[in-house]
């Protein structure tokens, strides 16, 4: 390929991601299948505008590089600690026994060992980028599911780095006993030699770097970090992504991790969209219109072998039925991380051509069901909750025509809210969606039931036209935000007072509509320095009127 050629091909490619990318965002089909969709339209197998991807995949696999050296600068040892329970309980148990059950049925089709292990396992893991996109978009980070789901994800994307090396390993004619233990083994050693490494030199080699004050050249250490360790792996017979992933661990123990994750934002989207638009091109959608049913069927089946394993495994570690459906079906599609696994196998030699084609579609498929599957999964928790629990918010009532509270969010702030109103004798009515904890809450004497608090029929429900006032104390920004606005939408006169973490959510749910919002961020600061200030011996009025001035400065 000529040097106008490959500036051509690199052109039409970012064409076609500036178009179909905020297409499908705006779909709600996130990036990632927008980067496919972009490069299975120009490539060979759509319009054919660039019909030779070798150069192109050599570029994309720093994609996978920097793809895997993100996962390991997030993946700090205490941050798996505190999670190690659902992260290495649940989320082991979730690969290896999803990964068995869909290579047992890739056997009984007809696949060899080889192929058919490099199948389940490949399939076994979920889209990190859809699961967390959606639980980000829907406010469901704090939840149950939320970081249930969190927790398989991140086990899975450490399970990545010892399933690549596996691949590499079936591909060099090892037995596949052997492959396991040395994939584990020199997983385990490496990593350890590294974080060692990492913890001792590294920091002080950043110092002096540092020191120089030119971002320009931080920067250019940061990247010669990762690619120099994935290039030393690669020097020793181990895969550049497995060298990625140590430099990112390496660096999740240096002071400088923040900045080095901003220094490489910019262009880590670029490369990343360019590995997935590559991954795009080797699609061959015309699969789908020659072998439908063989395509929806493997789909449908991949989706159900996966739910039906996981809510299981969801119930075994204790998790409620309804966390454990939406956990199930959140998760029952493949991911981005097949894509890698497939596509070095393929390279390798141990995966067909044809089998490549076909396993490659079945992921992107099974990806584009992810927010239906949400959405349903959603309706269907709710309706699993409901039924689980007596309290649901149409058993509740007030009088008619009486202005009485409605509390969204029974937290820790609903809680003592609805605290203050029981001793003032002041009518109010709470809303969780958490059903253990409208349990608890009913158990403890107050007035709190079951029910969305950002749906317009459970605002009605609570009797929200005649309420007095409305105080939102929701945990996450984005219901909070959709409540404010249905509220706004349908009763527009009903004050609201709300809950904010900090300014910035302040100032979001003000643009909505409340009436008062309350930042829990600068209460807490005024209190304490108030305190400090009589510690201190300044006069209580000098106090009080520092305080409300920084408190007025605050607020506007």
């Amino acid at each position: 390929m000529t040097e106008t050629h490959y500036l051509a091909d690199i052109l039409i490619l970012l064409a076609a991601a500036i178009i179909t990318v905020p297409l499908f965002q705006r779909l709600r089909l996130g990036s990632v299948l927008g980067y496919l969709a972009a490069g299975a339209i120009v490539g060979p197998w759509g319009f054919g505008f660039i019909d030779e991807i070798r150069e192109i995949r050599h570029i994309a696999e720093f994609g996978v590089v920097f793809l895997l050296f993100l996962i390991g600068i997030e993946m700090k040892p205490a941050r798996l600690w505190a999670m190690r329970r659902m992260v290495f309980g649940l989320g082991s148990a979730q690969v290896i026994m999803t990964g068995l059950a869909i290579a047992g049925i890739a056997l009984l089709l007809g696949q060899p060992l080889k192929v058919a292990v490099i199948i389940g396992f490949g399939l076994a893991l979920s889209s990190t980028a859809f699961g967390l996109q959606i639980l980000t978009e829907r406010g469901e980070m704090g939840t149950v599911h939320g970081q249930t789901a969190f927790s398989v994800l991140l086990l899975q994307d450490l399970a990545v780095v010892p399933l690549l090396t596996l691949v590499s390993l079936l591909a060099a004619e090892s037995t596949l006993l052997e492959g396991i233990e040395f994939a584990v083994l020199d997983a385990v050693v490496v990593i350890t030699v590294v974080i060692l490494a990492g913890r001792f030199l590294l920091s002080p080699a950043l110092r002096l770097v540092a020191t120089s004050r030119t971002a320009e050249v931080f920067t250019a250490a940061a990247v010669f970090a990762v690619l120099g360790t994935a290039w030393l792996m690669q020097q020793v017979g181990l895969s550049l992504a497995l060298g990625a992933f140590l430099a990112g661990l390496l660096l999740a123990e240096s002071q400088y991790r923040h900045q080095v994750i901003a220094d490489i934002q910019p262009f880590r989207g670029i490369l990343l969209g360019l590995f997935f638009m590559a991954v795009g091109m080797s699609i061959d959608f015309g699969l789908l219109g020659r072998q439908p049913a063989l395509i929806a069927g493997l789909v449908l089946a991949l989706l159900l072998v996966k739910s039906a394993i996981l809510w299981v495994l969801c119930r075994l570690m204790g998790i409620d039925t309804p966390n454990a459906t939406r956990v199930a079906m959140l998760l029952s599609q493949s991911g981005e991380f097949g894509f890698v696994i497939f596509g070095l196998a393929a390279v390798s030699g141990v995966l067909p051509e044809s089998l490549f084609h076909i396993l490659v579609l079945l992921v992107a498929l099974s990806m584009t069901t992810t927010p239906l599957m949400a959405n349903f999964c959603e309706y269907l928790g709710r309706c699993m909750s409901r039924s689980l629990i007596p309290h649901d918010v149409s058993t509740g009532h007030v009088e008619a025509g009486e202005p009485h509270v409605i509390i969204a969010g029974f937290g820790r702030v609903g809680r003592r809210v609805a605290k203050i109103l029981q001793s003032a004798d002041i009518p109010y009515l709470a809303i969780d969606s958490d059903a253990e904890r409208v349990r608890e809450g009913r158990h403890d004497g107050f007035m709190v039931f079951y029910g969305d608090a950002s749906q317009a029929d459970v605002l009605k429900a609570t009797g929200a036209g005649e309420a007095g006032v409305l105080v939102c104390t929701l945990d996450q920004a984005v219901p909070a935000v959709r409540l404010v606005s249905i509220m706004r939408e349908y009763y527009p006169n009903i004050p609201i007072h709300a809950r904010g973490h900090d300014r910035q959510h302040c100032d979001q749910l003000l643009q909505a509509g409340v009436t008062i919002a309350i930042s829990e961020t600068l209460e807490a600061s005024m209190q304490l320095g108030h305190a400090v200030l009589i510690a201190m011996g300044a006069p209580e009025d000098d106090a009080v009127a520092l305080i409300s001035s920084f408190r007025r400065e605050y607020y506007g």
